[in-house]
């Protein structure tokens, strides 16, 4: 008799350098994989963020059915769906990526009390609870978190297809899914591998230019595993060892340390779990944000009046994706400008964005918001007009998704409120009308904040 292993896919859409997946290999003849619609989650999903899953699946399910093999599809509690499915196939174990979040925990202990689920490493280049001081406690300082990281063995990712004996059962019950677009790891693979060949020689002389394609755009693919966070520190590591320039060296050593920036969100999350729903400083609990249901919806429909802040809240509204640049200032809005939780901003990010992680999301949040682990303080705040200026100079960005400005030039597109009414019309602009004046003076906001956190510092 031949023996069965599940492979348990939750953020790891991809066969090359799947630890995971290795695992079941090993541990049986043949390998079941298995997803499944997690009720509680999905209930978080935006469109956009489950159609871009529906995508991905629809490609793992492509790719395996190539492969001779069947990608399963059930929905449910997960313990229970796994329960039922171990019994149908008599699996010998089921194997998963750990993952750090505070429910994929208790979600994944619940499993292990009754079924023989392992997990191995996977979601982070480096396992959230191996980098640590040298007295055993975890860091909540980049900085020195990056250095150590860094002195830590490298990871030896994989970039050979690996050969699975898929496990096909006719008779199993499977969810099916709608005809639609494909998303397919490989394709993202090779979108790594031309970025850290080539862009990422320029990554940070222009990775803050939102009209720009400066960055890798590889974080909805990162979210879900698509590529593993392992092969993209090789190919930096590649790219850092195969040049001598100076300037090319700085600019693909600032990527790498993008990645670790969320090695660390990762880490803090793992260690500190209840910062999920609060600040990281006890101090900023106590900051009292405005309730402003108004100014929320302004913000979350775009329709602040300042351009920069709604072409960047379009742009993830329609595409499921947000340039980073484009998130800080928009953050920086909402909780600067605005004076609302940051967690209302956080929440609106999880439902919208296709890459919607929990630990690089709160973290980036936090940070805006000076409440993080070593956050900027909290009197820097962001001017919108100036952001926009010095990173959409000639307002391209703003143009492609604020159409209401499309012919406001060049000198009054980050403040079109500037132009008299006549001037106004002639490039098809009433402010007001068919585009909102700004719901709020900066400087004005500027002061109330310092106020506001003045308060409790």
């Amino acid at each position: 008799m031949t023996s069965t292993a599940i492979w348990w896919i939750r953020r790891d859409f991809r066969l090359i350098d799947n630890q995971a997946l290795s695992a079941a290999c090993m541990a049986a003849d043949s390998v079941l994989p298995v997803f499944i619609f997690d009720p509680v989650l999905l209930q978080r999903d935006a469109p956009a963020k489950r159609q871009y899953l529906d995508r991905v699946l629809r490609g793992m399910m492509e790719t395996i059915a190539v492969q001779g093999g069947q990608l399963v599809l059930r929905r449910g509690e997960p313990a229970q769906v796994l329960h039922n499915l171990q019994q149908e196939v008599q699996a010998v174990g089921i194997f998963a990526e750990a993952d750090v979040s505070p429910y994929a925990r208790k979600r994944d202990a619940a499993v292990q009390e009754s079924l023989p689920l392992t997990l191995t490493a996977g979601v982070t280049a480096i396992p959230s609870d191996v980098v640590l001081k040298d007295d055993g406690t975890p860091y909540t300082v980049y900085t020195p978190f990056s250095k150590a990281w860094k002195r830590q063995p490298q990871p030896a990712a994989s970039f050979e297809h690996p050969s699975v004996n898929w496990a096909r059962m006719e008779s199993l019950e499977s969810l099916t899914m709608p005809e639609g677009k494909l998303r397919h790891a490989a394709d993202y693979l090779a979108q790594l591998r031309n970025f850290t060949s080539e862009r990422i020689y320029q990554y940070q002389e222009t990775r803050n230019r939102v009209d720009l394609k400066g960055t890798s755009g590889l974080s909805p693919a990162f979210h879900l595993g698509l590529i593993s966070a392992a092969q993209a520190v090789t190919l930096a590591r590649q790219a850092l060892n195969q040049t001598d320039d100076p300037r090319k060296r700085k600019n693909a050593e600032t990527w790498l340390n993008e990645v670790i920036w969320r090695e660390f969100y990762h880490a803090i999350l793992y260690h500190f779990p209840h910062v999920r729903n609060q600040a990281f400083r006890e101090k900023y609990r106590d900051i009292q944000w405005i309730d402003d249901p108004a100014g929320l919806r302004a913000w979350q429909q775009g329709l602040t009046g300042y351009p920069i802040v709604d072409a960047a809240m379009r742009q993830m509204n329609t595409k499921g994706w947000m340039h980073n640049r484009a998130r800080m200032i928009v953050a920086s809005f909402l909780v600067k400008d605005l004076l609302i939780d940051w967690k209302l901003g956080e929440e609106t990010f999880m439902r919208q964005l296709a890459d919607g992680d929990i630990a690089n999301n709160n973290g980036g949040w936090k940070w805006t918001a000076g409440v993080g682990t070593d956050a900027p303080p909290y009197f820097r705040i962001f001017n919108p007009i100036l952001q926009s200026k010095k990173f959409d100079p000639n307002g391209d960005y703003i143009r492609k998704y604020v159409p209401e400005l499309a012919d406001v030039p060049t000198p009054f597109i980050h403040e079109p409120w500037k132009m008299k009414p006549l001037e106004q019309q002639n490039y098809g602009l009433i402010m007001g009308e068919t585009y909102p004046q700004p719901i709020i003076d900066h400087q004005f906001a500027r002061k109330r904040t310092l106020a506001a956190y003045g308060e409790v510092k």
